[in-house]
């Protein structure tokens, strides 16, 4: 936001979001990926200039961090800005995929780091 738009003016984060300073849903985490539904549903509105810019990051898969660094707004922002896409039906959101671990294998790799720390 340290930059005006092409007019030159700046443009503050809760005018993009009518003043919101929580999300609607708590589907969005930092690494959550958000694709752009295409066709967009017949009965969505035409989307605002900030949502209309969001969907055009996420004609591919994108990540919540990703997009608020292209778009160079913060992150709470755009996380408000996807609730209201999430709600029109103009992306869907995919949550990371989980990990799993052998807590044996993270056991070893704990030990070989110690015993790492100990040669130097």
């Amino acid at each position: 936001m340290s930059e005006g738009d092409t007019s030159g003016r700046l443009v503050r984060p809760f005018t993009l979001t009518g003043g919101r300073t929580r999300p609607s849903r708590a589907d969005f985490t930092l690494i959550a990926t958000v694709t752009a539904v295409d066709p967009p549903p017949e009965w969505a509105a035409r989307p605002q200039p900030e949502h209309a810019r969001i969907l055009r990051q996420c004609a591919r898969p994108v990540a919540v961090a990703e997009l608020a660094a292209h778009l160079d707004l913060p992150v709470s922002v755009i996380v408000i800005l996807l609730c209201d896409l999430l709600e029109a039906g103009r992306i869907t959101v995919n949550p990371p995929h989980p990990v799993h671990r052998d807590p044996e294998l993270d056991l070893n790799l704990l030990q070989k780091v110690r015993d790492g720390l100990d040669r130097l």
